[in-house]
């Protein structure tokens, strides 16, 4: 068991002070007020040349980026927090942010939004922007967005009688039986290690995820069942293989081949078909919103976020570094820079997203997308999800008997949480 975050401040206070020692040994600011900010990934590695006309902007800011890899950037963002070491400005995940919440990491937005000449809430798309509220406040600047959506071969589509993916279940059903019908023995590809797919399938639902505030699982809901219930039937009836994405040796020569003809995935794989699929397949394929119970339906809000660190010392300029990126020709270089899609709509009048067809589904699907819950175990929850609906499709499970076990299951995860709020509110009632 951890110890509590005071006692793991304690701990690691003497280490990041070591650790940081040196930096301010050898600061070289040369008076300017410093800035730190975090970064993931491939967009730590492009943060230089997109702040270029930032620091042009304000000389007088010393703009620090540090590169995490994804891998060690969570672990990385609770070991500052514990030792009071937090950056200015940090990118994180959106369903990293209920989290950082919970421990009052971050510095709520309210406040500074109408400061802004250009940051617009309702340009955002709605479900996305929602991800950064949290307890009725904005906690957060979406910085990119990622759903998913279906890839599809048009070619085969057309040989089994659709000339464009159909919008509803039963229709994708169908296209499914058609595309069986002319040999391609599993149409879809779902592998079974992605959460993603019945996911976005249980936000297509009238019912919530998570009941009573989050302090409760509702995942035995009819809404749960007939998402989950469509989706065993993708494996009972030979739609999908019973695979894992490790089980399929080249995705993308497969989909040429036309092993499979349609596979939910995300923005990132748009630049991947592109480059991995040979020329005369260029023209086969295409993006689509994904199919909803009665028509277009609803896909995941998933992302990063921009957040202000409630202990910095530098808030004016971490505010104006997170309404800088803020900008659509900002966003419109980054997405130039990094494939990412922007949050804002206004971002989309950028050339190469308005006449790109396949990213334009992406723009579609973003109109209709749901947040999940706002609750820190919510990572933990999408996991256990998987690995008991990977276990359904195995062991021929009839969905509400899953759906009950994933229940009960998430209520044990939620434990912690009810008791924390009841003791919160037995105070309050003091």
């Amino acid at each position: 068991m951890k110890p509590p975050v005071a006692g793991r401040r304690r701990l690691l206070a003497g280490a990041v002070a070591a650790a940081a020692w040196p930096l301010a040994a050898c600061d070289r600011s040369g008076g300017r007020r410093p800035l730190r900010f975090w970064a993931m990934g491939r967009e730590g590695e492009v943060a230089h040349a997109l702040l270029a006309g930032f620091r042009a902007e304000h000389p007088d800011i010393d703009l620090r980026i540090e590169q995490l890899p994804w891998t060690a950037a969570h672990e990385k963002l609770l070991t500052a927090f514990a030792g009071d070491a937090t950056p200015d400005v940090a990118q994180i995940g959106n369903t990293w942010l209920p989290e950082m919440v919970a421990l009052g990491a971050v510095q709520p937005l309210d406040a500074r939004l109408p400061q802004s000449p250009t940051i617009r809430p309702d340009d955002y798309f709605d479900g996305i922007w929602r991800t950064n509220v949290i307890d009725g406040q904005v906690q957060g600047l979406p910085w990119y967005v990622d759903t998913r959506l279906l890839y599809l071969r048009t070619d085969l589509l057309e040989r089994a009688g659709f000339t464009e993916m159909p919008t509803t279940w039963a229709g994708w059903q169908q296209a499914m039986e058609g595309l069986q019908r002319i040999g391609v023995a599993h149409p879809q590809l779902l592998p079974l290690n992605e959460f993603e797919p019945l996911l976005a399938l249980a936000l297509q639902q009238d019912s919530p995820l998570l009941r009573e505030g989050g302090r409760f699982g509702h995942f035995a809901s009819p809404g749960f069942e007939r998402a989950l219930g469509f989706y065993l039937r993708m494996f009972e009836r030979g739609f999908a293989p019973s695979l894992t994405n490790n089980q399929v040796a080249n995705l993308w020569q497969e989909f040429g081949r036309g092993t499979f003809a349609l596979y939910i995935s995300g923005p990132w794989n748009l630049g991947e078909f592109r480059r991995r699929l040979p020329a005369e397949l260029q023209g086969r394929w295409t993006t689509a919103p994904l199919p909803g119970p009665e028509g277009p339906g609803a896909s995941i809000a998933g992302g990063s976020s921009l957040v202000m660190f409630r202990r910095s010392h530098a808030q004016a300029e971490a505010w104006a570094l997170i309404d800088y990126l803020a900008r659509p020709a900002v966003q419109q270089h980054f997405y130039r820079l990094t494939g990412n899609l922007p949050p804002r709509r206004e971002s989309w009048a950028e050339p190469a997203l308005r006449q790109d067809a396949q990213a334009q589904a992406f723009a579609r699907q973003l109109e209709r997308v749901q947040p999940t819950p706002a609750v820190p175990e919510w990572e933990r929850i999408a996991q256990e999800m998987q690995l008991m609906a990977a276990r359904a499709v195995h062991e021929r499970t009839a969905p509400a008997t899953m759906a009950r076990a994933l229940d009960a299951r998430v209520d044990g995860f939620l434990a912690k949480r009810r008791w924390m709020l009841d003791r919160a509110s037995r105070k309050g009632a003091a």
